[in-house]
């Protein structure tokens, strides 16, 4: 499972010019999912992100979390976090989760982290134009 962590003042993603994701001060998060990634995977990757320690205490020092500073969170499922460009120049997507499968855990991910903090979404498989103002800039990969 790869996460790609943006901190944000705001992001919205669209589908066919219809917002259906959106949030204030918070992360965005692109998901991605390879062979192997289970329930386990999923629960590490959620602990990891909400106690990520990237937004800045009264001092100016990334010191909280996203918990600490009342932020949401915007997922975007995004198969090609799984792209391999290292032959010739058309990336192979063969390590990425078939989207039978990738849709389940995208569902359990976010599911679960629902339970800890406010998230919007996007749609699964779609064509989607995700709009963000990155904060700092802040980009953290995760991968587990």
């Amino acid at each position: 499972m790869r996460v790609v962590v943006q901190k944000v003042t705001s992001a919205n993603v669209k589908v066919s010019d219809r917002v259906v994701g959106l949030i204030d001060r918070g992360l965005v998060l692109l998901v991605g999912f390879t062979s192997g990634d289970n329930s386990d995977t999923i629960d590490y990757m959620i602990n990891k992100i909400i106690k990520l320690r990237i937004f800045e205490d009264d001092r100016g020092i990334m010191n909280l979390s996203i918990k600490d500073v009342g932020g949401s969170i915007l997922s975007i499922s995004q198969f090609t976090l799984y792209g391999d460009a290292s032959k010739g120049n058309r990336p192979s997507y063969q390590k990425a989760l078939n989207g039978e499968s990738a849709v389940k855990l995208y569902d359990e991910f976010n599911s679960k982290l629902e339970k800890e903090i406010p998230v919007a979404k996007g749609v699964f498989g779609a064509s989607m134009q995700v709009s963000l103002i990155n904060d700092g800039p802040t980009t953290i990969i995760l991968e587990r």
